[in-house]
């Protein structure tokens, strides 16, 4: 598959995978009742969050968005601390404190998801310009929907970035909605792409169902940030599965069925699969290992976030900080 070898093509399924395993358990204990708060699930976008992050190292920072999951799964957050973090337990990555919305892991590179719109835009600025303060090699990566790039954050972060030329790869992940409201409500552009003109940085549209594109797309944007080339913007099309939030969301129709359907024939893991097969570079046998594996590995987390303890009210102002 374009060149791939089976251990990419292998390690592309298994952070698809894993993201679509812990997002559908994720939503099924929403939908039960048994996890608290909301969820923006990933289920649909695994294609970008795969082929993007598989181009950098736990030392490259990302900033995330309020559907943060798969990013963090796929940079190499673990299922026990995140689903700890769920439901709200010590054990999770923040000690129970920040939810779904606030994941992060400093030890890989994840500098955290957000629940505000956009704003991990400029973070990533940031990033971008201490790694090159540093000059250590390391480069900055920040995702954001086609609704965010209405938001002045973001033409603020484009404009520093190209301004200072600094090592930091814009990815959009164009779901085609603004929560609710359809691309053509909200801006009068096919492509978020050709925003980035305006800056002076170069762009590139792929398919955002096909993790393999992705990551192509990706390597060409994180090699030109790495060589000290300055930013560039990948816009990729994907389609998010489930509603605005959660499963069921709102229950308010705004896309009709024919429409997810559409899109979910052109699902990313089942693309993979089939063309790996088809060219004779992975065995079946070797797709459904990593789905065994991934799912037992669910079942622990789950298990071992539901023992963990709830956190200690007496510790409410730790890591709160005033001046």
């Amino acid at each position: 598959m374009e060149g791939l070898d089976a251990a990419s093509l292998l390690d592309l399924h298994r952070r698809m995978v894993r993201i679509r395993v812990f997002e559908t358990e994720a939503g099924r204990l929403m939908e039960s009742g048994d996890l608290p708060g909301f969820l923006h699930l990933y289920v649909g976008q695994e294609a970008v969050a795969a082929g993007a992050l598989a181009t950098l190292t736990d030392a490259d920072q990302i900033t995330s968005t309020h559907r943060g999951h798969g990013h963090a799964v796929a940079k190499g957050a673990g299922f026990r601390k995140m689903f700890a973090e769920l439901f709200g337990r010590v054990d999770g990555y923040c000690h129970g404190r920040g939810g779904s919305m606030h994941i992060n892991d400093l030890s890989i590179g994840m500098l955290g998801a957000n629940g505000i719109v956009g704003a991990g835009l400029p973070i990533a600025v940031g990033a971008a310009f201490a790694a090159r303060y540093r000059g250590d090699g390391s480069i900055a990566m920040t995702f954001f929907g086609d609704g965010a790039s209405n938001i002045g954050a973001f033409h603020e972060a484009a404009n520093m970035a190209a301004v200072l030329q600094l090592p930091v790869v814009f990815v959009c992940e164009n779901n085609g909605y603004a929560e609710f409201t359809a691309q053509a409500r909200h801006m009068r552009l096919d492509d978020v792409a050709d925003r980035a003109a305006a800056y002076g940085m170069p762009s590139e549209v792929c398919d955002g169902m096909d993790a393999v594109a992705v990551r192509q797309a990706c390597r060409r944007a994180v090699d030109r940030a790495r060589a000290g080339e300055g930013p560039s913007l990948v816009e990729a099309k994907t389609y998010r599965y489930y509603d605005h939030q959660g499963v069921k969301g709102l229950r308010k129709p705004y896309r009709t069925q024919e429409e997810i359907d559409a899109w979910k024939a052109r699902d990313a893991i089942e693309l993979l699969e089939a063309r790996a097969a088809a060219d004779g570079v992975v065995d079946a046998a070797e797709f459904a290992r990593v789905w065994e594996e991934t799912r037992a590995d669910a079942v622990d987390a789950i298990a071992f976030a539901r023992a963990s303890p709830l956190p200690d009210p007496a510790t409410l102002t730790r890591d709160v900080y005033t001046d």
